[in-house]
């Protein structure tokens, strides 16, 4: 497994700065902030981003993340793909091979949304294919439709489509209905990406994005996802997530070097 930091951890600053500060925090993948990226293309030529991070020996692990395209309709369907395009474009100028694509936002979950979204996901996936990149479906533990790892890996074989897999994010995992049993269902062939973190101290209801603090230093228990992990070979990236309003006050170079102390304790010998 190897490790990786999303800029999310680091939201407030830049994606130039991001890239400075993993590198020199020792972690060479970066989980992408497509915004960031998008920003900073808009005064530095893609030429020159790519030569910052072949300087500093950096590889954008993943994209995160893609929304509108599961249940949207109409005009606004179209106008979420056409975004989609674009993303695409990026990833695949910049070697990105997985873009995060989460479940729009739903009421309630039925039938017909089901349905809705198998045929868009096998769509997305069909565009995502023609750009040489992966799709990671995310769910979240929150929302009424995909809120749990089993539905997440259902909507994934169901699909049919090879370049589809799962992102586990186990701050959602540990937030919503997922039961350890769902992890028996991931493998090596569905496991697209990784994202992790901690909470302490907070009842899973009431826990938020906010809360998430370094893998380790909460209440979640990572060692039987860990155990997973290894036990299906999982190869893939593993990324530190953390939306925490707390760090984004410190200087990235500062949490990027907590970040890589906290993966490396967490993963061990690479």
């Amino acid at each position: 497994m190897k490790p990786c930091i999303s800029q999310a951890t680091t939201l407030p600053a830049a994606f130039a700065d991001d890239v400075r500060a993993y590198a020199g925090g020792g972690c060479a993948a970066v989980e992408v902030w497509l915004t960031k990226l998008e920003n900073h293309l808009e005064t530095a030529s893609a030429d020159d981003t790519a030569a910052l991070l072949a300087d500093h020996g950096v590889v954008l692990a993943a994209a995160a993340y893609q929304g509108g395209l599961l249940l949207s309709q109409g005009d606004q369907r179209r106008a979420h793909f056409d975004h989609f395009r674009r993303r695409l474009d990026l990833c695949q100028r910049f070697g990105i091979p997985t873009l995060l694509l989460v479940a729009d936002f739903a009421q309630k979950a039925d039938a017909t949304s089901l349905g809705r979204a198998l045929v868009s996901l096998a769509e997305a996936a069909r565009w995502a294919a023609g750009f040489g990149v992966r799709l990671g479906l995310e769910f979240r533990g929150a929302d009424a439709f995909c809120n749990c790892l089993d539905t997440a890996v259902s909507l994934v074989d169901q699909c049919g489509e090879p370049n589809v897999g799962v992102c586990l994010d186990v701050f959602h995992y540990y937030k919503g209905p997922s039961k350890p049993e769902d992890l028996a269902r991931l493998t090596a062939a569905n496991l697209a990406h990784v994202q992790v973190c901690d909470v302490a101290g907070v009842p899973r209801e009431l826990m938020t994005d906010a809360d998430r603090v370094m893998p380790g230093d909460g209440d979640f228990r990572l060692d039987p996802v860990l155990h997973r992990l290894r036990a299906i070979g999982y190869s893939g990236y593993v990324s530190l997530e953390l939306m925490n309003p707390v760090l984004w006050q410190m200087k990235p170079t500062q949490v990027a070097d907590v970040g890589v102390r906290a993966l490396a304790q967490l993963l061990g010998p690479s």
